[in-house]
């Protein structure tokens, strides 16, 4: 289904009030900026425009503690994660530590081994190794017993994390729980007056270290230093780049693009993306992968050792062995998706709503990439389950309209543990529970037939004369493009094709040559994940022979209708403009 946003005002009038073009002012109003103030904070994402940190419910109180502990030489350990915004965060809270002169170590627990978030035996572990202060990042706001534990041994405490505040229903209303700790920084709790409520766990990590720089005497910028790490997290851990996040995410990608850290010029060698300007995509489907696969086949530890390196050789050996981990993780990945689409056909769900599946097979660190794939080609709500040590445990992706993590709470009864976000979860359970949740959940859901068909919403009409470069550099302007802030799309209609090729090695890349209506001149269009399904449009609208013609390659006389964003492509030092279509179909006579 396609749908027109709606820009709910005059696009003429916010375009004169911001003296900026039509065309701007139409996306500006679909993307709900719709005045003069709000429109420059967005186009004009600059550092001054950052909260103040100290607003953050026990930002100070948390600062004095590691201030004091520093100057006290007390123990420290940094409490991560095993994903990308874990270890980020790690590296940005490590970092400022040593360089403050604290007496400073890191934990990152094994994903397998350990799970997420603060473990109880680690943490008595930690304690007879003699740390005397927990430092969390990107976990803890869930850790209401190990937070206790860690009081129980004497441990200071200070939790900064970013995820839902975990609640109970009860007959008085919802009681959010917060774990027992010295200072608990979230953004997120109710109480937080703090402005921006969507920092990933590295921003909240980078406004703390701006912290522990000023009160140590140092300056504002000496934290600032860590927004280019933080701008991974920010992408990878797929936050709403609005905001602050826009802001850390357009000015940490000026810094990564001339980056001084040895072991991210490592990886971005070895990704082989070096020789060009690095953008959030990057970060999003190369960089930010990279890092995930180690927490998930090996140690996230050798993410963080690459990042902390200073040795080149030795950076180079590390970025070649996280690559080497993510193409492996990549080939289990399609192995795993391959096992989950038959078990949804053995096992007769594929009219379930919500699909939950448990699949002994599927690696543990695979489940929630699973998820989000099958999620994709079905537009539904996957749980993806997997054995665990002690009991299944997996990943959940949701679709618009469907909150998970709240439908989950719901269920809490199934579960031994569960945490995540409307749009994922993660959970742990016992096999017995594995049916009665999916059943729970399908009875239990909401959506309708029309909330699962898949929806794509562009920006506006667009006839293929207007696109120019001009267009695309003005289009970079709404750069870097993510959650809430999409790349823009365009609508064409009964535009003909007069070549038609599938290209890469699986020939399933669909390549076309349009022409510019009235104009007499033709623009290349290609499309990277429609290619199969547009073989199938063919051979259900033309014969048997047509389409055996049509789908080998070559001259054609069709029409179609596409979603597109224009961009630049180059090419052995060739350039030109290409539309790269989303979504396509033929145009109906």
């Amino acid at each position: 289904m396609w749908l027109i946003k709606n820009p709910g005002i005059d696009p003429k009038r916010l375009a004169k009030e911001c003296n900026i073009s039509e065309l701007s002012a139409v996306l500006c109003a679909v993307r709900g900026l719709r005045d003069r103030e709000v429109v420059e904070e967005f186009l004009e994402p600059s550092l001054e425009k950052l909260h103040d940190s100290t607003l953050m419910k026990d930002y100070n109180k948390g600062v004095s503690i590691i201030k004091d502990a520093i100057l006290s030489n007390k123990k420290i350990v940094i409490y991560g994660d095993y994903d990308c915004d874990g270890v980020i965060s790690t590296y940005i809270l490590y970092s400022t530590l040593k360089e403050l002169g604290a007496k400073v170590g890191y934990y990152i627990p094994q994903r397998e081994e350990e799970g997420y978030g603060l473990n109880s035996d680690r943490i008595r572990v930690l304690r007879e190794e003699g740390y005397e202060v927990i430092l969390t990042c990107d976990n803890g706001i869930s850790a209401i017993e190990q937070a206790k534990l860690a009081l129980d041994l004497g441990f200071t405490l200070v939790i900064t994390d970013h995820h839902d505040i975990p609640y109970k229903d009860t007959d008085e209303g919802r009681i959010f729980m917060i774990p027992e700790a010295h200072a608990v920084i979230n953004p997120k709790q109710s109480d937080c007056p703090y402005p921006f409520k969507s920092l990933c766990g590295a921003g909240v990590a980078m406004k703390f270290a701006e912290g522990l720089f000023i009160s140590m005497r140092r300056s504002l910028e000496e934290g600032r230093k860590y927004i280019e790490y933080a701008a991974i997290s920010t992408v990878c851990d797929v936050v709403d780049l609005i905001g602050e996040n826009r802001i850390i995410v357009k000015n940490g990608l000026k810094m990564l693009n001339n980056t001084r850290n040895i072991g991210l010029k490592a990886l971005i060698n070895e990704t082989g993306i070096n020789n060009k300007k690095i953008s959030a995509y990057h970060l999003g489907f190369v960089i930010g992968p990279e890092i995930n696969a180690t927490g998930r086949l090996e140690s996230a530890g050798l993410a963080l050792e690459l990042l902390l390196e200073k040795n080149e050789l030795l950076a180079k050996e590390k970025a070649k062995r996280l690559h080497e981990l993510n193409t492996e993780r990549q080939r289990m990945t399609q192995e795993s998706v391959e096992l989950l689409e038959e078990k949804i056909i053995t096992e007769g769900i594929s009219k379930d709503k919500i699909l939950v599946l448990y699949c002994q097979d599927v690696h543990e660190s695979i489940a929630g990439i699973a998820a989000g794939r099958i999620k994709e080609k079905y537009n539904k709500p996957t749980i993806v389950l997997t054995r665990g040590k002690e009991m299944p445990k997996g990943s959940g992706r949701s679709i618009e309209g469907y909150n998970m993590f709240e439908e989950l709470s719901k269920g809490r009864g199934y579960m031994e543990k569960f945490g995540g976000h409307p749009m994922a979860a993660g959970l742990s359970l016992k096999e017995e529970n594995i049916i009665p949740l999916r059943n729970f959940l399908n009875e239990n859901c909401q959506l309708t037939d029309e909330d699962l068909i898949p929806k794509i919403r562009f920006d506006l009409p667009l006839g293929l004369e207007f696109i120019s470069e001009r267009l695309i550099n003005e289009l970079e302007v709404f750069e870097p493009f993510g959650k809430a802030n999409p790349s823009p799309l365009f609508g064409a209609k009964n535009i003909r094709a007069i070549k038609i090729n599938f290209i890469g090695k699986e020939r399933n890349i669909l390549k076309l040559r349009l022409e510019i209506p009235k104009r007499g001149l033709y623009i290349d269009a290609i499309s990277f994940d429609k290619g199969e399904a547009f073989k199938e449009l063919i051979k259900a609208n033309f014969s048997e022979e047509e389409a055996a013609k049509l789908i080998k390659g070559g001259s054609c006389n069709i029409s179609v209708d596409f979603i597109f964003y224009p961009s630049i492509n180059e090419y052995n030092g060739y350039r030109n403009i290409q539309l790269v279509i989303k979504s396509i179909r033929l145009t109906q006579k």
